[in-house]
């Protein structure tokens, strides 16, 4: 059954008009999470450029304290590189003649840039340098250091954690913000802070509650004309908003910090940025609304697009016949692609059009410095020529100082010097020797070499302009010792000799106290003996911390293995041998006859991976260790028969281990493995001090068969 009264909305704002349209945002919770990680992809990404006005001339006001309203100009030479804004009223000009800005503006003060003169020792101003254009080079030492000063109050403003600034020239830093406005975005917005609706990252976010912004004296730049100022804003409206304030009270604290004025520009990339840092200046910021990037390239050249001023702009103009951005939005991708190539093609589509993925780079340090000189008139000799490297050397090594090669934190790898006569350009690089300490002499000297070996070729007269620069600049290694630290030198070295004791070795004083000292005695034995102690300590530690269950080490009294005879370690090894199961008695080597290395028992805990059982001894010895066992026995049969005296070629020789015995102990090795049950025990040696090996039932030569029983 129907009712007869006709439906009504609960909720007047339901019916309101457009209410289905712009109840959610147009970006979603993925972009939302993409601006907190500065995402260069993001469409919420928030770049500023500042951009320092009229730099030179506002270091030398600072400098000289003059009063903001004054007009001024920094002169190099006979010309004017910078002007300041109060000046500029005027009508004056970069590069134009010194008598004709003092016509048009006869209260200006002119200061001229800071020079290097032969035999400075640091750059300074001086009174006349415009008269020795001759024999004076140019600093700009002083804006650079400015520079520094300014890069590092911006980066003590910003929270470090999420920060990300870049400096592209000595007057401009680009700040990358989204991470910024992201925490202030949540904090500002707590509905945001939830997780996405079902966890789904591409649902929309909701509306902002704002619906009035207030830009403050912000320079907006107007909306496409597909836009009004009566649609409420979206998210990349309140995250620009937020930037502008964070650009606002940078520049005031730069100002308040520094006295320096700056104008700034706020948009979603570095390229706007750019560009809208200079649309109102001095001293004010300029924010491009994603709404309004058509609206604002529209009327631009696009040469004066970063990157496009050069060669590219101009094969684009001569390709196509205009420098318009609004002509060139009506030329295709592929027409583009086609006549500039893919990769240009695409990447000039989409910067027309206010696309620009390129990363703000947070690394600040510097790559390369460069000092030079254009000689008007020429230089004609070697002698004047190194008189100009001295200048380069003594220049370029003030800068290595600022950046910290004193400290040895940062070094550059190599120096090169560019020399033109005429229209020939020649160059040579050296690398700079990496176990000197980089000094102003330095510099000169492979400065020096490296302008022999240009005029070493001819026709280096008349030279036109040298240059002189170091690259390739790295992180100093930190925590290295020279080799004299590792050395003990004086009392302390004589304190270290140890006392040599030239009698028999035995259970003595002296045998302790060298033992306690950790000092190694030095052998007068010979060749095969140390090579015994050395073994038996070896097998002794192996043994020590065998994995083997029923196999053992009993600790007894220790000997000094140096005073050993080869009777002892025959005995030692029979009654190995005749133990069995009981468990090996292997006597320990003296303290004070190890290495320092072995000594430390934390040392010694490695478990061979892999062991194989002595055919010989019955001793549970690692794999890689078999060779050197086998040597070991080969060793003292040798020792023996030279022990007991007679002519040595009266008795067998014992043969070494062949390869046919290798592989039995391979094949041994597999069947028992690492583990040795308790009740086979090891296997009993047999004697080898006098019977050869048989081979097929016939002894080798040189050897005789043992009689047992």
């Amino acid at each position: 059954m129907s009712s007869s009264q006709p439906f009504i909305t609960s909720s007047p704002l339901a019916a309101a008009p457009g209410y289905n349209e712009r109840r959610k945002s147009r970006f979603t919770f993925k972009h939302l999470g993409q601006l907190g990680l500065s995402s260069t992809t993001c469409p919420l990404r928030v770049v500023a450029l500042i951009d320092l006005d009229a730099f030179y001339a506002q270091c030398e006001g600072v400098r000289l304290n003059i009063a903001d309203d004054q007009p001024l100009a920094v002169q190099q030479w006979q010309g004017l590189i910078a002007i300041n804004y109060p000046a500029r009223k005027f009508g004056l000009s970069r590069h134009i003649d010194i008598n004709e800005a003092k016509k048009l503006c006869p209260q200006l003060i002119v200061q001229h840039v800071a020079t290097w003169r032969e035999g400075d020792t640091k750059w300074a101003y001086h009174e006349d340098a415009f008269k020795h254009i001759a024999t004076d080079k140019v600093s700009l030492d002083p804006y650079r250091l400015e520079s520094r000063r300014i890069l590092a109050a911006i980066k003590e403003f910003l929270p470090a954690p999420l920060q990300r600034v870049e400096k592209a020239s000595v007057d401009e830093m680009f700040l990358d913000l989204s991470a910024h406005v992201h925490s202030i975005l949540l904090q500002r917005y707590p509905e945001l802070q939830g997780p996405a609706p079902y966890d789904d990252l591409s649902e929309n976010l909701p509306c902002p509650p704002t619906t009035a912004l207030d830009w403050n004296t912000d320079a907006l730049v107007d909306l496409d004309a597909n836009e009004t100022e009566d649609d409420d804003p979206d998210w990349d409206d309140i995250v620009m908003l937020i930037g502008s304030e964070i650009v606002r009270d940078v520049r005031k604290f730069i100002y308040t910090r520094l006295k320096y004025t700056c104008s700034a520009g706020v948009a979603q990339n570095k390229m706007l940025s750019k560009l809208a840092s200079a649309h109102r200046k001095p001293n004010q910021q300029t924010i491009i609304r994603n709404r309004a990037i058509q609206h604002f390239l529209a009327d631009f050249k696009f040469t004066k697009i970063r990157n496009l001023g050069g060669k590219l702009g101009d094969e684009i103009v001569a390709k196509f016949g205009t420098d318009s951005v609004k002509d060139m939005l009506e030329v295709s991708h592929n027409q583009l692609k086609l006549r500039l190539g893919d990769e240009t093609g695409s990447w000039v589509y989409q910067i027309i059009r206010g696309i620009d993925f390129s990363e703000v780079n947070s690394r600040t340090q510097i790559k390369s410095m460069l000092s030079a000189k254009s000689f008007r008139p020429t230089i004609n000799t070697y002698e004047q020529a190194v008189r100009w490297l001295r200048i380069f050397a003594a220049d370029i090594f003030s800068r290595l100082v600022e950046e910290g090669v004193v400290e040895n934190t940062r070094r550059p790898k190599t120096i090169n010097l560019h020399h033109r006569q005429g229209g020939n350009t020649k160059s040579r690089q050296a690398p700079i020797p990496k176990g000197r300490a980089i000094t102003e002499e330095v510099l000169f000297e492979s400065a020096r070499n490296l302008l022999t070996q240009i005029i070493a070729e001819g026709k280096a007269w008349p030279c036109g302009n040298l240059s002189l620069s170091v690259g390739g600049f790295e992180d100093a290694i930190s925590g290295n010792r020279g080799i004299g630290s590792f050395l003990i030198k004086g009392e302390e070295a004589k304190a270290m000799e140890p006392t040599i004791n030239t009698s028999a070795p035995s259970h003595n004083t002296s045998d302790v106290s060298q033992a306690q000292s950790g000092k190694r005695r030095r052998l007068d034995n010979g060749a095969i003996q140390r090579f015994l102690v050395k073994t038996e300590q070896s097998f002794d530690d192996q043994e020590r911390h065998s994995s083997t269950p029923d196999l053992s080490v009993e600790e007894g009294p220790r000997h000094n293995t140096a005073s050993r005879s080869t009777e002892d370690f025959e005995r030692d090894r029979m009654s190995i041998g005749n133990k069995g199961s009981e468990g090996l008695r292997v006597p320990l080597p003296d303290a004070g006859d190890l290495p320092s290395a072995l000594r430390d028992p934390s040392r010694l805990h490695q478990q061979a991976i892999t062991t194989f059982i002595c055919g010989q001894c019955g001793k549970a010895i690692p794999a890689d260790g078999r060779e050197e066992h086998e040597d070991w026995h080969f060793a003292t049969e040798l020792q023996a028969q030279e022990h007991h005296g007679g002519n040595s070629m009266s008795k067998p020789i014992p043969a070494r281990p062949s390869s046919t015995d290798n592989e039995k102990h391979k094949s041994n090795g597999k069947h028992h493995g690492s583990k040795i049950g308790a009740a086979n025990g090891p296997k009993k040696p047999t004697s080898s001090s006098s019977a050869g090996k048989i081979h097929d039932g016939k002894v080798e030569k040189g050897q005789r068969r043992l009689a047992f029983g």
